[in-house]
């Protein structure tokens, strides 16, 4: 065999070897990022149950909060409220709205990709600017004063193009097969669409609802402009009431409280992560069940 030839042998060997090593770098940097973030996570989750833990005490579920308790109680309960509210809200229209998109609407139809761009750009507007718009609509213009109610509607606005945005991919992964095969068996449109299409999108349409969860417990400026910070639960949804959050920020930026603040979001990350578990068991119940609970 010639040079040329062993040389011409060599290079299909030499060119697997360099995939192999590409494909080692790209494996060992997805790792490496793997890895820090999920040490910061755990660093962040240490942190906090060290610093919150020891001022979880009794005193700190009083019914009434005053300056000596510091109760997340009243806290807690607008926290759920401003939650359910908001989806309550924001599900319907999100959901409702993807299912014309993605279902109804006809391709290449331009109203399509004006709300696809519009939705995209409310997704990246600062939540202060949210309630801004909150405090001069519900609480100046429509006069709801601070209050849940005005809060919910302006957190609902802001998670809107995220449970819109979740639900419409969610849709488009399920596969066309399961809508010719509804028709096929002389479904119509609207029930192909409640009996088929939405139970097996429930666990991406649950995504985007926790991940609005999350948005909503976490919000602190949208929230002071709109729902107030009044430490108690109001007698009606147009009464004004603190969050976790903003009571968490509230007792940090007092400096007098700051290991109950620690505690605070102690309180916050379970309620949150027993959210996301409950969704979970739902959206695996739903899905093995063909559509119901």
């Amino acid at each position: 065999m010639s040079a040329s030839e062993v040389r011409k042998a060599r290079r299909p060997l030499a060119g697997a070897t360099s995939i192999k090593t590409k494909s080692g770098f790209i494996r060992a940097g997805v790792y490496f990022c793997s890895g820090i973030t999920f040490a910061v996570l755990i660093y962040m989750l240490v942190y906090i149950f060290v610093k919150g833990v020891p001022y979880l005490s009794s005193s700190l579920f009083s019914w009434k909060y005053n300056s000596e308790n510091c109760s997340v109680v009243p806290a807690l309960v607008n926290t759920l409220i401003m939650t359910l509210l908001a989806l309550l809200i924001a599900c319907p229209l999100g959901i409702g709205s993807a299912i014309y998109l993605v279902e109804y609407a006809r391709k290449g139809n331009r109203f399509v990709n004006v709300v696809r761009m519009t939705t995209e750009t409310l997704t990246g507007i600062p939540s202060i600017i949210y309630g801004l718009f909150g405090m001069l609509l519900f609480v100046g213009f429509l006069h709801w004063g601070y209050s849940l109610m005005a809060g919910a509607a302006t957190v609902a606005i802001m998670i809107l193009p995220t449970i819109m945005r979740t639900t419409e991919e969610a849709l488009l992964a399920v596969s066309d097969s399961f809508r010719e095969g509804s028709y096929g068996l002389g479904a119509g449109k609207l029930r192909t669409v409640f009996k088929v299409i939405l139970p097996s999108a429930v666990p991406g349409i649950l995504s985007g609802v926790i991940l609005a969860t999350g948005r909503v417990a976490g919000e602190t400026a949208a929230l002071i402009y709109t729902a107030g910070t009044v430490a108690q639960v109001p007698e009606n949804l147009f009464g004004s009431g603190r969050t976790l959050a903003i009571h968490m920020y509230v007792l940090s930026s007092e400096g007098l409280h700051t290991g109950q603040a620690f505690a605070t979001a102690v309180v916050l990350l379970a309620m949150v992560v027993g959210i996301n578990a409950l969704a979970n068991v739902i959206a695996k119940r739903v899905k093995n069940n063909g559509g119901t609970i």
